[in-house]
């Protein structure tokens, strides 16, 4: 994006957590990604921006849509991205997370994204490493990237983010995602609801400023924007559902549940998804489903925070000239 008007600095190394971003942050990061989507819809996709900068993916966690749009943001401003397969790392003979981070510094990368089981490992990561560190979502803590290109998919639809209000469905305790949304909702000045069972909401949720509901007639009625988070079977431990037939049936998104909320609400959902489990078939792949676009502007969205955080007007160590 060299040949535009440059965008105001970003005043940070790191992009660890939404809670750390102020909201001009935010919408600088939202505003260049804007322009990524441009590039992303060309013909010719591939730009110099990150010419000779390498990019190192570190994933601990299965993942296909963060990884592969980490990968092809990165290849698309022109940085060398490798992926690491940690399946067949030495971290399977016992290496630690902190000896991985110190052999990969040796190798000189600009950035490094991460994603891990363990809530606060980009943050540990970030003291051991002299480039700049991404994460790609830590334990249940929080995952920056989806918040941003959720925010980005909303306002690029409805034209801004203030004053909506949004409704996030589900399994709230052990999500990430929903984390990372309620921050960055509240900060843009969003009305914020959360929806889920009493078994499926972290003790203190209320204090993160929300409303919380435990019915979908009640969460969803008047809603600018229904998200509906996966549920996380694979981080739990005991029955938090009596089963999925019974979750769907109270919480799944269906057509009969959407009617609460707006005639024009859009209907959003990070992925990977669980058909018959959070929303039915009709509603993902229904006119009000803009699940497809928040694919597309999470590659742009993580265009924007590597060129951001590896702006050439920043001096070695990372910070303004």
């Amino acid at each position: 994006m060299n040949e535009r008007a440059p965008f105001p600095l970003y005043p940070h190394r790191h992009l660890l957590g939404i809670k750390d971003l102020s909201p001009s942050d935010i919408e600088l990061l939202l505003d260049r990604a804007d322009d990524a989507v441009a590039i992303s819809r060309q013909s010719e996709k591939k730009t110099s921006t990150l010419r000779g900068r390498t990019q190192i993916n570190l994933f601990y966690e299965a993942s296909t849509r963060t990884q592969s749009s980490f990968e092809l943001a990165g290849k698309r401003l022109g940085a060398d991205v490798m992926n690491m397969s940690v399946a067949s790392s030495s971290v399977k003979k016992g290496e630690t997370l902190i000896d991985t981070a110190m052999t990969l510094n040796a190798m000189r990368p600009d950035i490094l994204v991460i994603r891990h089981a363990s809530a606060g490992a980009a943050a540990l990561l970030a003291q051991k490493v002299g480039c700049s560190v991404v994460n790609a979502g830590d334990g249940a803590h929080e995952h920056p990237t989806q918040a941003l290109l959720d925010a980005l998919t909303i306002r690029r639809a409805k034209g801004k983010i203030a004053r909506l209000t949004v409704a996030i469905c589900g399994d709230i305790g052990h999500s990430r995602v929903a984390r990372s949304n309620i921050l960055l909702l509240n900060a843009l000045g969003a009305r914020v609801r959360v929806v889920a069972p009493s078994t499926l909401l972290p003790a203190g949720i209320s204090a993160m400023g929300v409303e919380v509901f435990n019915t979908m007639k009640e969460g969803l009625h008047g809603a600018d924007v229904v998200m509906m988070l996966r549920l996380q079977r694979e981080r739990m431990q005991g029955a938090f559902v009596p089963s999925v037939r019974e979750y769907f049936r109270y919480y799944g998104l269906d057509a009969e549940k959407l009617k609460a909320a707006r005639d024009d609400a859009l209907v959003m959902h990070p992925g990977p998804m669980n058909r018959g489990v959070e929303i039915a078939s009709e509603i993902a792949d229904g006119p009000q489903s803009v699940i497809q676009e928040q694919v597309e502007m999470g590659v742009a969205v993580r265009m924007a925070v590597m060129e951001a955080l590896l702006d050439p007007r920043r001096n070695p160590e990372g910070v303004a000239g």
